[in-house]
């Protein structure tokens, strides 16, 4: 098994672009914006979508009865950044949306093969 304790920055990609997909709690959009911004990151997708982890859905209480909530609304949040960039942008990210609590969410990192900006061409880094 991998050891996890070791959280290199490069993630395996030395160069180039990545993609952090980010599931938030939908309250802590603003704070990871803000941060977000501070950190000069050139622009971010934000998505409101639903799902489940581990502990699966959740159940409430409404008059006496229960019921089952399979899906738990979410903020998906995504940027794409230079691969150097990546431990900065999760431990930030990390700062502002950790409660300590199940349901925190998840982040993703996934390596991006290019990026294109449509009006002017340009590609890679400048494009962002």
């Amino acid at each position: 098994m991998p050891d996890h304790a070791d959280h290199g920055s490069d993630h395996g990609l030395d160069h180039g672009l990545v993609k952090i997909e980010a599931m938030v709690r939908p309250f802590k959009l603003d704070d990871v914006k803000e941060r977000l911004t501070e950190l000069e990151v050139g622009g971010m997708t934000v998505t409101e979508v639903k799902g489940f982890g581990r502990t699966g859905g959740k159940t409430e209480f409404y008059r006496g009865s229960a019921y089952v909530i399979d899906f738990v609304p979410k903020i998906k949040i995504e940027v794409v950044i230079p691969a150097a960039r990546t431990e900065e942008v999760i431990a930030a990210i990390r700062e502002v949306a950790a409660s300590d609590r199940i349901g925190d969410g998840k982040i993703f990192v996934l390596p991006v093969l290019d990026a294109v900006r449509i009006r002017t061409d340009e590609r890679g880094e400048s494009a962002l």
